[in-house]
């Protein structure tokens, strides 16, 4: 799924009723309202947002609205954007759990067409894939539940982590830098996140069930 055509993928998964499905206009509504200056320099644009709740909908623990909606303005409780009304709180927050239900239908019925919400720009004249705030949504995520996560991160199946991390982390070491230095080494990196998370998925479908809270 790339940013710029995402409501043409979105559209493509006919195994949701109409009513789950965002339409371009509400894709369109949220998208510019996280963008709006009624949201913080810390809200989440469209693709961290998907990144984000894709974590959340992989993972091994449920995490609940009540936790996970607030990361969504910022750090701070006074990131949270003032709302004109309850019922265009109501309204935003309605379409922020409609994309995380998309992903986890999408996730459990048909895992091979779920696409990452990534952009595409062009450099040099190739296109490439940025997942840069993708991969930083999907870490704030695993952050939410970070013990849990590791049982991954300490497996041999560590590496389908590794291409999220140096794109997503906050920091990464100077060795590392060299891997993410130009869009072509990044564009790579996301083409194997978009190949890992039907794997990931794997890995947790395997375990035992967690019971962290």
């Amino acid at each position: 799924m790339r940013l710029h055509c995402a409501i043409l993928s979105i559209s493509k998964a006919s195994h949701m009723s109409p009513d789950q499905l965002l339409s371009e206009k509400e894709f369109d509504e949220l998208d510019h309202f996280l963008m709006s200056d009624r949201c913080g320099d810390d809200t989440m644009t469209m693709d961290a947002l998907h990144g984000y709740l894709t974590a959340i909908a992989l993972g091994p623990v449920k995490v609940e609205q009540a936790e996970w909606l607030p990361r969504v303005w910022g750090t701070e409780a006074e990131d949270m954007p003032e709302f004109k009304s309850d019922e265009e709180f109501a309204h935003i927050s309605d379409m922020i759990k409609r994309v995380l239900k998309e992903i986890e239908i999408t996730l459990e019925v048909a895992p091979k067409e779920f696409e990452p919400l990534f952009c595409e720009h062009e450099w040099q004249g190739k296109q490439v894939l940025d997942a840069e705030a993708w991969a930083w949504g999907f870490m704030e995520g695993i952050g939410l539940r970070a013990e849990a996560w590791q049982v991954l991160s300490d497996s041999p199946q560590a590496s389908l982590l590794r291409p999220i991390y140096l794109l997503g982390a906050e920091e990464i070491d100077e060795a590392e830098l060299k891997l993410v230095d130009n869009p072509i080494k990044c564009d790579k990196l996301a083409r194997e996140i978009e190949a890992s998370i039907s794997q990931i998925q794997r890995f947790w479908d395997a375990q035992p069930k967690v019971v962290l809270h």
